[in-house]
């Protein structure tokens, strides 16, 4: 155990039950949290809503409201307890919703789904594209959340069941790769010898390069490998398949055999395609809600030419792709501002649905009340971005799903599993006594980024420097700066 450590969960290699790295900190942090406590609802409909739907439904079938409890859920006092305010589950509401459907004309219950409004983004606010990209890579290379994130995904290896003719893990916004590439280095380690089939979505271009800068090492390593980026859409990449059939008729197919036998000569080849890359990998910004769009869908797949024969049955083909996927990672995949709805329908569902038996997709993103959260509202008193807790997102891919989520396990965990922490990483002297600009600069800047600021207030913040005092206060009162991420698994079961 590392000094400063806290018991925690341990990886067991293949060879036998030994400790091989201890995840940091797991529980300590998180005491003094208050849980988040499971709702009992899904607050898609209130109860006026729902009445009045009874209501008329009971008057144009001449039936009495009692008899309608009974017969659709076996309640006789369903609708007294309505009108008193109680709250029924979300399984209550569809047998009501299903019973009234199927006693009218046709018989066809209502469709189910969640309701997602256009989501209008202020193109200044957008924290992983474009304008921010500063804040973006001065946040990675100060903070250890790239790593700490690594090796909780790393602890989901020890219950998957892979399957022939490749394990299948897909990346659902690979950023700079630098999650990716660690992830990769522990499944080497703990598959050896299995062919690897590693997807990405990313649609920065920036963040693209980036990811390419690691693959050469990886692939030569693991000469197993077949690795496919792309840019399209959370609903498309796993299939690599457009929903537009315009967009599928564009779709650009790149595929690139590397020859040789070292990381350099992988990389020189990689370095090759930036004119391809300039050309294809090209985003715009939507007129209507202000969200990057790509302008056509790419797909670029890279392996060892000397391993084609081995990698055949792996390696896509247009019109010819699955994805039946054994691990899924969605770290940081959606804005802290945006809907339940948002999240559970446009990205977590369909990332599920892309889910082989026994594979497991695992979210994480930030939790907040932590020092970086006591920094910002330092500057504006109440500002809190994380309203949406994991339980909520979970029931709303459930709802989601609906039958498809049947043989899906929904797995929140308690805080003190799902909660973990990642530091500011700075000198001890540096945090200590007078701290410099740069120091508080850094500490500002990732507070900033994580809660997800806009341009606009922090101009308006920057010019009194009362922002860098509250950075030097938060930095003196925790000898330091942390912040605190959430994650959660949503597991398909075994055949």
């Amino acid at each position: 155990m590392l000094p400063g450590e806290a018991p925690g969960f341990t990886l067991v290699s293949s060879e036998g039950i030994k400790p091989a790295r201890v995840f940091p900190q797991w529980a300590d942090f998180a005491k003094g949290h208050d849980p988040t406590s499971l709702p009992t609802t899904f607050p898609l409909m209130k109860n006026d809503e729902i009445l009045s739907q009874i209501t008329d439904f009971c008057r144009k079938a001449d039936m009495a409201e009692s008899t309608f409890g009974r017969r659709a859920v076996n309640d006789g006092k369903l609708v007294h307890r309505l009108r008193e305010g109680k709250r029924i589950t979300i399984d209550t509401l569809d047998r009501i919703q299903a019973y009234m459907a199927a006693s009218m004309t046709g018989g066809v219950p209502p469709p189910r789904g969640l309701q997602v409004p256009p989501e209008k983004r202020d193109p200044r606010g957008n924290f992983r594209f474009f304008e921010n990209r500063q804040k973006y890579l001065l946040f990675v290379h100060t903070c250890s959340e790239k790593r700490v994130v690594a090796d909780r995904v790393a602890l989901e290896l020890a219950a998957i069941h892979p399957r022939p003719p490749a394990l299948r893990l897909f990346d659902a916004g690979v950023g700079d790769g630098t999650v990716l590439a660690r992830v990769l280095r522990a499944t080497h380690q703990r598959y050896p010898h299995m062919p690897f089939y590693v997807a990405g979505k990313e649609l920065s271009l920036e963040d693209l390069r980036l990811t390419l800068e690691k693959v050469p090492d990886r692939i030569f390593e693991h000469p197993a490998s077949v690795f496919v980026f792309t840019n399209m859409f959370y609903s498309e990449a796993p299939w690599l398949t457009p929903s537009s059939p315009a967009a599928a008729a564009a779709t650009v197919w790149h595929e690139v055999p590397l020859r040789g036998a070292s990381s350099g000569e992988f990389e020189q080849q990689i370095a090759e395609l930036r004119p391809f890359l300039e050309q294809n990998w090209r985003a715009a910004i939507s007129p209507r809600t202000a969200m990057p769009l790509y302008e056509r869908p790419v797909v670029l797949v890279l392996y060892r030419e000397d391993h084609r024969f081995l990698l055949d049955s792996t390696i896509p083909r247009p019109g010819q792709t699955e994805a039946n996927f054994d691990l899924v990672i969605a770290s940081q995949p959606y804005r802290a501002l945006s809907s339940v709805n948002f999240r559970a329908k446009r990205i977590i569902a369909p990332l599920a649905r892309a889910l082989r038996p026994g594979g497991r997709l695992i979210g994480i993103h930030s939790h907040g009340q932590d020092p970086g959260m006591e920094m910002i509202q330092a500057i504006w008193p109440g500002e809190n971005p994380f309203s949406v807790s994991r339980h909520e997102l979970l029931r709303a891919v459930k709802y989601e799903l609906g039958s498809l989520g049947r043989d899906l396990n929904f797995n929140a965990y308690a805080d003190n599993r799902s909660i973990f922490r990642y530091d500011m990483e700075a000198l001890p002297n540096e945090v200590t006594g007078s701290i410099g600009t740069s120091t508080a600069f850094a500490a500002w800047n990732a507070a900033v980024y994580v809660a997800q600021i806009e341009d606009d207030r922090l101009a308006e913040m920057t010019q009194n420097g009362r922002t860098l005092d509250a950075a030097r206060d938060v930095l003196r009162k925790y000898n330091g700066l942390w912040f605190l991420d959430e994650s959660y698994v949503i597991s398909r079961r075994r055949d």
